[in-house]
């Protein structure tokens, strides 16, 4: 089975890429509000999709999780959806797998689910969170997870915060050094790898927040990134309506 790299796109379809090549599937108007992030499951060879429905900030209990296939049906739409079998889901943003556990980032929250049912399985509150975007789960069951803050222009809000296997919570980093953390990933290091959407910098920070390196993309407004087993990264950037591939050098 080809692994793909997958982003979400505008407020009504996605597009999945392969990441050997250039070929492409859309899948549009079916049904899909404000899809946020997507991530492949490769246990079940799905694909997994949040989506915010409506208001990324809003406490509403509308949003959803969607299961699409490899072929770019969309199987279940609403596979998971708040206010459904003791659902709550308000508006999630990044999504991340670990044994059989589906991770959710919502707004102060990182909600857990079965990965096989979608049955709700317990949530981790970061106080003093308010946009809780991306997250990447360790080896060990260690959460990381970016904080956006705010999408006011105010850069000073923004946090990677830590979450512990045993549900403990830390910062790691605050601050306008951040300029809006959106998207992380661990690398092969164990480091974690950090793109704001307030800037075009790629951070390299080890986990316990520390900044190894920056190296600066061409254009900003970055969103989501992961790395290839090569070493290389690959970065959707907002304000070049692309997925851009960083090399290693």
């Amino acid at each position: 089975m080809t692994r793909h790299f997958s982003v979400a796109l505008g407020a009504a379809f996605i597009c999945m890429m392969s990441s050997v090549g250039v070929a492409q599937t859309v899948i549009k108007d079916a049904g899909f509000a404000l899809p946020e992030a997507m991530r492949y499951d490769a246990a079940n060879d799905r694909y997994l999709v949040s989506n915010i429905n409506v208001d990324p900030l809003a406490v509403d209990n509308n949003g959803f999780i969607s299961i699409v296939s490899p072929d770019g049906k969309v199987a279940n739409l609403k596979w998971i959806a708040g206010g459904a079998n003791g659902v709550t889901l308000d508006a999630p943003k990044g999504i991340a797998i670990h044994t059989d556990v589906l991770y959710v980032a919502d707004l102060s929250r990182v909600r857990m689910f079965d990965l096989a049912t979608g049955a709700p399985r317990g949530e981790r509150v970061i106080d003093g969170a308010r946009i809780l975007n991306d997250l990447v789960v360790a080896a060990d069951g260690t959460i990381y997870v970016t904080d956006s803050g705010a999408f006011d222009g105010d850069a000073t809000k923004g946090a990677i915060f830590k979450i512990t296997a045993q549900g403990q919570v830390s910062a790691l980093a605050r601050g306008a050094e951040l300029k809006v953390p959106n998207g992380i990933a661990l690398d092969a290091a164990g480091n974690l790898v950090v793109v704001p959407f307030g800037g075009a910098e790629v951070q390299t920070r080890r986990t316990d927040g520390t900044l190894i390196d920056t190296k600066v993309l061409a254009q900003g407004q970055l969103d989501g990134v992961i790395v290839l087993p090569d070493g290389s990264k690959l970065i959707s950037s907002w304000a070049t309506k692309q997925v851009v591939r960083q090399m290693p050098d």
